[in-house]
């Protein structure tokens, strides 16, 4: 029989499909548009993202000649999807990474509001959260919030269409306004934010026990599929993608090389008398990820490469491999995004930078310190996590990160700990897969279902002599970013005033 897994990422959509040793049959892939109507804003259309999802569905099944024994799906986290009691939109999504919520989430950061909200939720609190997006439509649209009846996430919206029910998974639901150790809704939360108001809008949570649904009639003749299918609502993307690559313990970790990087970490003690940093999700029944998203990853490779008039990324790893570990003294610090950075620190200010620069520097430093800089990054992430590492997993699309072994190397270098990559292409339809098994009491646990159906491509050993420079070279990344911090704040308000 073949598995069918969606992943609903922002700019595409995916369905897999995947046989009964877990290796992928076929992909279908299918690309939806991020709308911009203003300075800020990032939207989608639900109705369009619904649509590319059957699409995808219906066009997978054109060419598989199993039976299909369930469906299950991950989709991007956070943002606000609101629909009314009949189900419908009241208009489009609103994603993660918009940012019309900004001035919100700054007033709460000057308060302590988010730092107390953190001793609940686990999370650094930014824009693309539902607390600051309602906050914002209470503002500035409240019609649209009296015609709403729930607030979903991506995931939920597939969920909804496929089965009628309206819910929402514990690791979307993590922030804001979940405390994660009862990982029920937390009127405290809503309290800090003055939003008692919202708790209408927060849809049913469903724990490990509850995740598994049935396709509605609708759904079944829609997409060719038989009423009563088995539905699962996997955690999202990121929490997927760890599972897919196989952090399913205590102290695995999980970097997804992406155009940004998410460094993750399995804890079992959420910590949250912490620095406020980071998002923590449920994962599992007994367990947490510590997740790190940043605003610039691999994105930040690709700016090297147009700069340096290179086609390739694996052109820049030649080119960085032909100089020596530390770049000849030269750093970089990779906060390239116009946006700032989020994690595991929260400063819009955040600018990218080269240090120590001189006229003794060529080409094939410049693209080691970039690899360095983003490699500590990663390092950096895990120390906010307060977790001791006992192996890495990386994972990254089709020419991404994690194709770079240079890279691969570098990281494992970096960290002083093993790194591997997975076999396979889709390891957020893979998570998804493996949280069906279990959902569907085909698998015990999420290690379980990961040592049977995971496959490891290739291991990275660290080397114990570039590791002890790695040391130094951190150290001096740290220093640089804290002399770095007031001049970003400086420059901030110059672009601002």
């Amino acid at each position: 029989m073949a598995t069918l897994c969606i992943d609903a990422g922002t700019s595409i959509i995916k369905t897999v499909a995947f046989d009964d040793a877990g290796a992928e049959i076929s992909v279908v892939r299918h690309e939806t548009k991020v709308l911009r109507p203003r300075a800020g804003f990032s939207e989608q259309d639900m109705d369009a993202v619904w649509n590319a999802v059957a699409s995808t569905i219906r066009r997978i099944l054109v060419g598989l000649s199993e039976p299909v024994r369930f469906l299950s799906l991950t989709a991007q986290g956070d943002g606000v999807w609101l629909v009314d009691a009949n189900g419908r939109p009241t208009g489009p999504a609103i994603l993660w990474n918009d940012a019309r919520a900004t001035a919100i989430i700054e007033r709460w950061r000057a308060a302590g509001t988010l730092a107390d909200a953190f001793r609940h939720n686990g999370t650094q609190v930014f824009a693309g959260l539902p607390n600051g997006i309602l906050a914002w439509l209470q503002r500035h649209d409240p019609d649209r919030l009296a015609r709403s009846h729930k607030s979903l996430c991506c995931g939920g919206w597939i969920f909804y269409n496929l089965t009628g029910r309206l819910a929402i998974d514990e690791s979307d639901a993590a922030a804001p306004f979940l405390d994660v150790r009862t990982r029920r809704y937390s009127p405290a939360l809503l309290d800090l934010y003055e939003m008692p108001w919202a708790q209408r809008l927060l849809p049913e949570v469903l724990s490990d026990e509850e995740r598994k649904g049935e396709l509605s009639e609708g759904a079944a003749a829609l997409l060719g599929l038989p009423r009563g299918l088995p539905v699962v609502m996997s955690l999202y993307d990121v929490a997927s993608t760890a599972i897919g690559v196989g952090a399913t313990n205590v102290g695995q970790g999980c970097s997804i090389l992406g155009t940004t990087l998410c460094t993750e970490v399995v804890v079992r003690d959420p910590q949250l008398d912490r620095v406020p940093s980071g998002s923590t999700l449920p994962f599992g029944p007994d367990l947490y990820l510590r997740a790190f998203p940043t605003l610039a990853g691999a994105e930040v490779i690709h700016w090297v490469l147009r700069q340096l008039d290179l086609r390739e990324p694996a052109e820049l790893s030649e080119l960085a491999a032909g100089a020596e570990p530390g770049a000849g003294g030269l750093l970089c610090l990779p906060y390239f995004s116009p946006a700032g950075e989020r994690a595991p620190f929260l400063e819009a200010g955040a600018r990218g930078s080269f240090h120590g620069l001189s006229f003794e520097h060529s080409r094939e430093h410049l693209a080691r310190s970039v690899f360095e800089g983003l490699s500590y990054v990663i390092r950096d992430c895990l120390l906010a996590s307060g977790q001791s590492l006992k192996t890495l997993r990386m994972y990254g699309l089709s020419g991404g990160g994690a194709n770079s072994a240079f890279w691969c190397q570098t990281i494992a270098d970096v960290l002083g700990v093993p790194t591997f990559r997975p076999r396979g292409e889709e390891m957020g339809a893979k998570g998804a897969l493996i949280v069906g098994l279990v959902a569907t009491g085909a698998e015990r646990t999420f290690a379980s279902a990961a040592r049977d159906y995971l496959q490891i491509r290739d291991t990275f050993e660290p080397n114990a002599k570039h590791h002890a420079r790695y040391q130094e070279g951190f150290e001096q990344f740290l220093a640089v970013r804290a002399g770095a911090l007031p001049i970003w704040q400086r420059m901030a308000d110059n672009r601002t005033s």
